[in-house]
């Protein structure tokens, strides 16, 4: 899988790029993330970037000539997607992270600042936009790094046990499972007996009823979608 980033602020992403499981899936070329800087591309000698909104506005907008000029001077692997960080786009979700990790070889990420883009880049060039949710920030690298985190995860060799990604919070739907581990006994709080007891058929009945449990009280948007193509496990339990 390849990343190309395109970013104003390539240094951002230097620390999370080295660190933890995602520096140790790079450095085992896993994933390649590319930094680009759309300055590098910029039509004047002052490498400016920005102007202002035709119209009149508040805020600058990016130029559309530094960003298509950077995109195209990219290699074209045969899939790819050219994604704009974007409060418009569709919400970040483990699906659209499963369907970016199972369906493309190039992630292009464009990452917005300032007021957003010339709608130009939006309309001819990006492929699909894509927002954390439904709040604005001040740069599009975070969610970028969002994305590159949880595609990267996803992928062959990231994580040790592929099992733990089968058992996890929104990947059947639903929310995890509380988890204990040792001591049984920690200020007076102790590990539910269940665990404890090596029934593991017992243990899976647990952790299920649990999972919904908590979905239904925290994430009534999630227990509600969940419930429409699952009420016979609803019944049983």
């Amino acid at each position: 899988m390849r990343f190309d980033v395109i970013t104003l602020f390539p240094d951002f992403f230097t620390s999370a790029l080295e660190s933890g499981l995602l520096g140790k899936a790079l450095a085992k070329q896993i994933a390649q993330v590319n930094l680009v800087n759309p300055r590098d591309f910029a039509m004047d000698k002052h490498r400016r970037v920005d102007d202002e909104p035709y119209g009149g506005g508040a805020g600058m907008l990016l130029k559309p000539e530094p960003i298509f000029a950077a995109v195209e001077s990219l290699p074209i692997l045969p899939r790819r997607e050219v994604i704009l960080m974007s409060p418009q786009g569709q919400p970040l979700n483990q699906p659209l992270l499963q369907e970016l990790a199972s369906n493309y070889d190039q992630l292009i990420l464009i990452c917005g600042h300032y007021e957003g883009v010339d709608e130009r880049v939006v309309e001819h060039l990006v492929t699909r936009e894509v927002s954390l949710g439904d709040f604005v920030l001040t740069c599009g690298e975070i969610p970028a790094l969002a994305i590159i985190n949880g595609v990267v995860r996803l992928l062959p060799g990231t994580v040790g046990k592929v099992e733990s990604l089968k058992a996890e919070s929104f990947e059947d739907g639903l929310l995890d499972y509380p988890q204990y581990t040792r001591p049984a006994i920690f200020r007076g709080w102790e590990v539910p007996e269940v665990l404890r007891s090596g029934n593991h058929q017992e243990i899976d009945r647990w952790r299920k009823q649990q999972q919904i449990q908590r979905t239904k009280e925290r994430r009534p948007d999630l227990w509600e979608r969940w419930i429409e193509t699952h009420q016979t496990d609803v019944d049983r339990e």
